[in-house]
């Protein structure tokens, strides 16, 4: 077997994610990847020129297990852990030799050590040189220890080897890192606290490069995108700038950001002049005792539903998380959470149970508590309606009758409709670009998800109902079609992935006493 060849693998999520496509094979596309992967992209960077490299994303393509070279190297986040392991045993018993890295890898090495040959823990970038010398040599160490390096010279991801055609999104990380300490994030043990930077010049390379491969809305996957204003209003300014020069339409941006960017009406401003198009905010509950316990403080103190209203005020959509079996969590929470949820204007939550991911400050107080639950199988805890963590105030049959009753309350079409035509109202009625030029033709996987917003009303007679009233809500406003369209989609998937489950249900489940 050839010592200087490795095939690069990002397998399939185990259960269909919120942020996910799997709706479109559904429908009868060819596989869709909602983001395309820039984990095995970034590692393809750093593999030495006089490597072969191949790449599998596995949302989108089968995965070669004929593959000839020496070594395949598999990456993954807790929620495809089970196609990890899966795929790792399939090459081992082919005589290859398995790499594990990535965030699961970091956080949870003796999980995954014994069904991996090398495991890689940390970031790659300032280890990449010795491992991939040792790999060339055939003799190497069981484990690397990556640290966590600055970023003023990033690797460009080699996105000529990977399967764009297949993928609705780009993606760049801009930074890394949060500066906040929620203790149910498994982020800042992989990545920290402290928060750094790209070099704004690479940042645009990147971009350059996506916008020319096809792509014309891109995912900023920072941790938090606007935790450090100063730099979030250099980037921005910049990548307006940037878009303001495209030949052949804008592109579009979804990032992720913490709720207090809404208090800054400036700085959301620049965000609709950049293209930001959507952004994902973890709401989580509103139990401002289950926030404040769990050390999500940014959270607490400010009316939560006029935050949120800001940001459609500036043309961008949320996408909402929402948690429910904190500590402070009662009987009462599920229709508390269904109360919010009925007077704000986002559309989306990604609804899931309160889980101790490893390594965080919650599953160690958790585990001191005796009320961490052993789960069958590796990764058996990533459905969202699952959880490791016996509750404090309801019991584990409450929590799990009451968030199907929840989720069910929450896609229910009228509901669904009604926030998305509250957030609809209140978007501007024009783009705030200053210059709309001709965009460039719809690529297929584009139809693919058209095709899929479409077949809303082949869901049931309530589900045409309510995506008529989308329709005409959304006919004049260009900014609203594109949010209406963006939220029907995920709407979409989520129903995907709940039936999927055995979530989904006529009457939602039934709450619980306890």
């Amino acid at each position: 077997m050839d010592r200087r060849s490795i095939y690069l693998i990002n397998p399939k999520a185990d259960h269909p994610p919120y942020f996910g496509a799997e709706v479109c094979a559904a429908h009868g596309s060819a596989p869709v990847a909602f983001i395309a992967d820039l984990a095995i992209t970034t590692v393809a960077a750093l593999v030495p020129n006089d490597f072969l490299v191949k790449l599998c994303d596995a949302q989108v393509g089968d995965v070669d297990l004929d593959f000839s070279g020496a070594y395949v190297g598999i990456t993954g986040k807790s929620s495809q852990v089970g196609h990890m392991v899966e795929l790792a045993n399939a090459f081992r018993q082919r005589g290859r030799t398995v790499i594990f890295g990535g965030p699961h890898a970091s956080l949870a090495a003796d999980e995954l050590r014994p069904y991996c040959d090398i495991l890689v823990r940390g970031e790659i970038e300032t280890i990449a040189p010795q491992l991939f010398a040792d790999l060339a040599r055939g003799s190497w160490r069981d484990v690397y220890e990556g640290n966590r390096p600055p970023l003023d010279e990033p690797p460009r991801p080699r996105w000529a080897a990977y399967p764009n055609h297949r993928a609705l999104q780009g993606c760049v990380q801009t930074s890394r890192g949060c500066p906040f300490a929620c203790d149910f994030c498994d982020v800042i043990q992989y990545v920290g606290r402290r928060v750094r930077h790209k070099p704004v010049d690479s940042v645009l390379a990147e971009l350059d490069a996506l916008y020319e491969t096809g792509y014309r809305t891109v995912f900023l996957a920072d941790d938090n995108l606007t935790a450090h204003r100063r730099r979030a209003r250099e980037l921005l300014a910049a990548i307006a700038a940037w878009n303001e020069n495209r030949p052949a339409g804008r592109m579009f941006f979804n990032t992720q950001v913490s709720i207090d960017a809404a208090d800054d009406a400036d700085l959301l401003d620049l965000c609709g002049q950049a293209g930001i198009n959507e952004v994902f905010v973890g709401i989580e509950t509103p139990n401002e005792d289950g926030l404040a316990a769990s050390g999500k403080r940014q959270n607490v103190g400010r009316d939560a539903l006029e935050r949120l209203v800001n940001f459609a005020r500036h043309g961008i959509g949320v996408m909402g998380g929402m948690i429910v079996g904190f500590d402070a969590d009662g009987p009462d929470i599920f229709e508390r959470q269904a109360d919010f949820a009925a007077r704000s204007a986002v559309p989306i939550f990604s609804l899931g149970a309160l889980v101790a991911p490893n390594a965080t400050p919650l599953r160690a107080r958790i585990k001191a508590e005796g009320r961490l639950l052993p789960l069958a199988g590796v990764g058996a805890a990533m459905a969202p309606w699952r959880t490791n963590i016996v509750p404090a105030r309801i019991s584990n049959r409450a929590l799990s009758r009451g968030i199907r009753w929840l989720a069910n309350r929450l896609y229910d079409p009228d509901a669904f409709a009604d926030r998305l035509l509250r957030a609809i109202a209140l978007l501007p009625k024009r783009s705030v670009h200053a210059v709309d030029r001709t965009s460039a033709p719809p690529r297929a996987v584009e139809r693919a998800a058209v095709n899929v917003v479409r077949s809303m009303p082949s869901l049931g007679p309530r589900e045409s109902v309510a995506f008529d009233r989308i329709v005409r809500a959304a006919a004049s406003n260009g900014v609203a079609k594109r949010h209406a369209m963006s939220s029907v989609f995920r709407y979409m998937q989520v129903r995907h992935m709940y039936q999927n489950g055995g979530f989904w249900g006529p009457d939602g489940g039934r709450l619980a006493e306890s």
